[in-house]
């Protein structure tokens, strides 16, 4: 009996003095309301788990807080991953140590705040140690474009963001952000992996980068943020896919695919940018890596069917300003660019941006083992000052370079072959130059998550259904409604008097079974009314005004007048316009405020009697680097009668940070276009900082003149080819460059001016 006493004193003893484990404390609680989720909210301890409800949560603001441990995580999940919708107005906010959400999806919505998801709970309660994993952000977006969040907020240190989906943002705001806006989120070692970026639509102004590590204003402050094994693929925001504002960090192993802009190293000193993939296939304005600042090493990448140019290009070596303020453009100096691989890369541009403020040329730095090879045989560097500051050994060419480069740059004819990663390398593996064989190529479905699919961001045109209409305006507007995204309504010959506005919110093409053989008429102020989640595509139809209101400023075609978030596409083939007349400024297309077209192209039609203009494209007059439309198209049309101009574009302000616009006109027949009273600068085509106008092999009779001011950017304006018949010849001016303008006037024929 005295044994067993003792035996029981000692056990006792023994549990006293043994650490408590937290493991035999924590619960797991299942949520199925956000009542429930705030009751067990503040009691959190390690170890703990909670689960949400399958379902959809609306109005939902999640604040996950707690101490967790390194073994003992206090996880938030999802019942079952992807089954866990938060809509409306809902977001997530961590704040302690060793927290992990997994599982949720956040679409049909915004965020009430500045973030959906942010590793911060106030300024001073932020997360540290803690994961956000297999999360997806699918369009929910601010119905006002022009309100600015981030879709996911890094504060504190030691914080992962991984395996996550992050696709269609469409507001003003950086997809991620890393912020460093206290000492407590500086050298913050965090970690960006094996995400997938599907695609962000061209923006349109400044605002849509896609990561951003750092501001200029903690920008010589280190980071140590590592972004690595990504998927970036249609990330056309804007020029910069990557802003790198910070020092220390490393970007490598992701993959850009077809994605319009570059990995910018825009502020900060040391970071490294190592085994990155860029493809481009050819896609207009892709782009590579742009360096500016110190001590940045960019080595072992591959980049391969680059169009991009400019701040755009292939790959990119800034000038500086002397004595930069911290948010401008700091020298590059001690740069290390080796064994890079630069396959069908366009245009690599050393010294890039020198003006009369960026004089400071790259200095101390190295250009080495890198391989240059271009199957269409034209070299593609461009030397835009003294490049003397870079020094090159190693390298191989199949082009000669420019004879300032000439001493460092072997021009050899190399043969290339696929190797097993699918990348281009040379036959011959004696030579050292270029990225490693060893090159791991990311695959897209290695990143985000298996469960939500990786969709293609647009719908094309003419990919679905097809739907016929035999007569009558309710059968015209029956099919439209039960169309789905892609399909194709066809209209039986003869007459469709409209009495209502069609709203367009899917991508839809009405075509005539015979062209001109379909006639439409509408009793509305407009015949089309293109919103969220529209594109339209019209062919070979007749689009008569003579029913249309008796009232000013009539469209037949506009976009809804204001709080438009998506990008939207109109095309116009074959098709005749006419009698838009009815009073004065009958627009053909006109743009509300904010609306943003991918595309807007007219080809193979005939235009008669338009009191206003054709395409309106000038609502964004505020001159802050925002306009309303990425490429303007207009081919083989004939234009007769028309008191204002055939397009309108504007793009106002200084930013640099868009590719366009983009207007071609080509083939076209302008007779008695642009003299209306109302034209008030009495052109008939009016460009205001477009980048990029080429304006061939026109026709105009009797017209006002083209007017073109050209203002930031390097404009690209080649006007060739083109009679001036009874017009005056084309007005060119720079507004905000001293000097005779860049644009290229060439083969143009101007006759009977003095009969005009």
């Amino acid at each position: 009996m005295r044994l067993f006493k003792g035996y029981l004193r000692n056990i006792c003893l023994a549990l006293l003095l043994a650490p408590m484990s937290v493991t035999a404390l924590a619960t797991e609680y299942f949520v199925a309301s956000k009542e429930d989720y705030e009751a067990i909210s503040s009691k959190l301890i390690a170890g703990d788990t909670i689960i949400l409800k399958n379902g959809v949560w609306t109005d939902f603001e999640i604040v996950l807080e707690g101490q967790g441990r390194a073994d003992e995580p206090i996880t938030l999940r999802a019942e079952t991953k992807g089954q866990v919708i938060l809509s409306g107005l809902s977001n997530l906010r961590l704040a302690g140590k060793y927290l992990t959400v997994s599982g949720l999806v956040f679409k049909n919505g915004y965020t009430p705040s500045s973030a959906v998801i942010e590793f911060r709970k106030s300024s001073s309660q932020l997360a540290f140690h803690s994961r956000v994993t297999e999360v997806v952000i699918d369009n929910y977006n601010n119905p006002d474009k022009q309100e600015s969040d981030y879709w996911v907020a890094l504060y504190g240190q030691h914080n992962r963001l991984d395996h996550s989906h992050f696709v269609g943002k469409r507001n003003k705001g950086v997809t991620i952000a890393v912020r460093l806006n206290s000492e407590q989120s500086q050298q913050n070692y965090h970690r960006i992996d094996h995400n997938y970026f599907g695609y962000r639509p061209t923006f349109g102004s400044n605002g849509g980068e896609t990561l951003r590590i750092g501001t200029s204003h903690y920008s010589l402050t280190d980071s140590y943020t590592l972004v690595e094994n990504n998927y970036f693929e249609h990330t056309n925001g804007e020029v910069e896919i990557i802003s790198v504002k910070s020092g220390k960090n490393t970007l490598r192993g992701n993959l850009f695919f077809e994605a319009r802009g570059t990995l910018t190293l825009r502020h900060g000193n040391g970071n490294i940018v190592e085994q990155n993939i860029f493809l481009g296939n050819g896609v207009e304005h892709t782009g590579g890596i742009r360096v500016i600042n110190k001590d940045q090493v960019i080595r072992n990448n591959y980049l391969q069917g680059l169009k991009g140019y400019r701040f755009g290009s292939g790959f990119t070596v800034m000038n500086g300003v002397p004595d930069s303020s911290i948010n401008r453009y700091h020298q590059v100096e001690n740069a290390l660019i080796v064994n890079n691989s630069f396959i069908d890369v366009d245009h690599i541009q050393l010294a890039a941006g020198s003006d009369a403020e960026r004089t400071a040329v790259p200095i101390d730095s190295v250009f080495k083992d890198n391989l240059i090879i271009n199957s269409n045989k034209q070299q593609p560097f461009s030397l835009f000052d003294d490049v003397s500051g870079i020094k090159l050994s190693g390298n191989l060419a199949n082009t000669q370079v420019p004879a300032a480069l000439g001493y460092g740059v072997k021009r050899q004819d190399i043969a290339v072959k696929k190797a097993k990663n699918s990348l281009l390398y040379p036959e011959s593996d004696k030579l050292s130059a270029g990225a490693t064989r060893e090159l791991k190529v990311l695959s897209k479905q290695d990143t985000g998550v298996s469960w939500y699919p990786k969709l293609p961001g647009l719908v094309a045109f003419d990919s679905g259904q097809t739907h016929r209409v035999e007569s009558g305006a309710e059968a015209l507007l029956a099919a439209i409604d039960n169309a789905a995204d892609g399909d194709i309504v066809v209209l039986a010959n003869g007459q469709y008097d409209v009495s209502k506005l069609i709203q367009i919110d899917k991508t839809l093409t009405i075509k005539a079974a015979q062209a001109g053989q379909a006639r439409l008429t509408f009793e509305r102020s407009a015949l089309f009314e293109i919103r969220d989640g529209g594109s339209l595509k019209l062919d070979g139809l007749t689009i008569s005004g003579a029913n249309s209101p008796d009232a000013a400023a009539n469209n037949v075609v506009r976009t809804q007048k204001w709080g438009m978030v998506e990008n939207y596409r109109f095309v116009m083939l074959n098709s005749h316009i006419l009698q838009l007349d009815i009073n004065h400024s009958f627009d053909f297309f006109a743009t509300g405020k904010g609306a943003f077209a991918d595309e807007i192209s007219l080809i193979g039609n005939t235009f008669d009697d338009i009191t206003g203009d054709v395409l309106r494209l000038n609502t964004e007059s505020e001159d802050l680097g925002i306009y309303n439309a990425e490429y303007v198209r207009v081919k083989d049309n004939s234009f007769n009668q028309v008191q204002g101009a055939v397009v309108k574009l504007y793009r106002g302000g200084t930013d640099e940070s868009t590719f366009g616009p983009h207007l071609v006109m080509a083939g076209n027949k302008l007779n008695q276009v642009g003299h209306g009273k109302r034209n008030k600068n009495k052109s008939s085509l009016y460009l205001h900082g477009v980048q990029v106008a080429d304006i061939l092999q026109n026709t105009l009779v009797t017209s006002a003149p083209i007017i073109i001011e050209h203002t930031i950017g390097e404009p690209i304006t080649l006007i060739k080819g083109n009679l001036f018949d009874m017009t005056q010849p084309p007005a060119v001016t720079e507004l905000n460059v001293k000097g005779p303008h860049t644009a290229v006037i060439e083969d143009n024929k101007t006759v009977n001016t003095e009969k005009r």
